[in-house]
């Protein structure tokens, strides 16, 4: 997400109102209903096994966060992350990641990822599209957790959590080296 934004769903979006879930669920760890769409199949060409990536993501996002519940993880392209942005938002450009907080029990939300938005911030990073996706998927389910950072502190107790989720994933810390 940009700086100082804040989760869409704040403010009456739900899951529903995104339209990201499908129904077809992939039981993943206890509590945790994880779905991934690839809606952009350039996503497969930019990472290996991406739906399996995201799903690893946002489980260990969600052990991380002691959260259980249904996910939706969309990976899309620039265009309709940036048609949702617009419509939740009121902005009219893609992010990298956007997270749609669900109001229903036992659903947690969606989260919405744009394949050129991610593949342009890793290469400027010097980072592996791999290792940036499977950060903004944990970034996105630890706010369908309820993590924030619109606060500095709640932006550093964010950012510990996304570290502790890389390494549990095998993959280098994101804040290693940001200023």
């Amino acid at each position: 997400m940009e700086p100082g934004s804040s989760r869409p769903g704040r403010g009456g979006v739900d899951a529903a109102g995104a339209g990201l879930r499908n129904g077809a669920g992939g039981r993943v760890g206890a509590g945790a209903d994880i779905s991934v769409i690839l809606a952009a199949p350039g996503w497969r060409a930019a990472v290996k096994r991406p739906e399996a990536l995201a799903r690893r993501a946002a489980e260990a996002a969600l052990r991380e966060a002691g959260a259980s519940g249904v996910v939706t993880v969309l990976l899309a392209d620039d265009r309709a992350v940036k048609r949702l942005n617009g419509q939740h938002r009121a902005k009219a450009k893609p992010t990298n990641v956007l997270s749609f907080p669900a109001d229903v029990p036992g659903m947690l939300g969606d989260v919405a990822l744009a394949l050129g938005v991610v593949r342009r911030e890793a290469r400027q990073a010097g980072r592996r599209t791999a290792a940036h996706l499977a950060h903004l998927v944990a970034h996105g389910a630890l706010h369908l957790a309820g993590h924030d950072h619109l606060a500095a502190g709640e932006a550093r107790r964010m950012e510990r959590a996304e570290a502790r989720v890389m390494r549990r994933l095998g993959l280098p810390n994101p804040w290693r080296g940001a200023t």
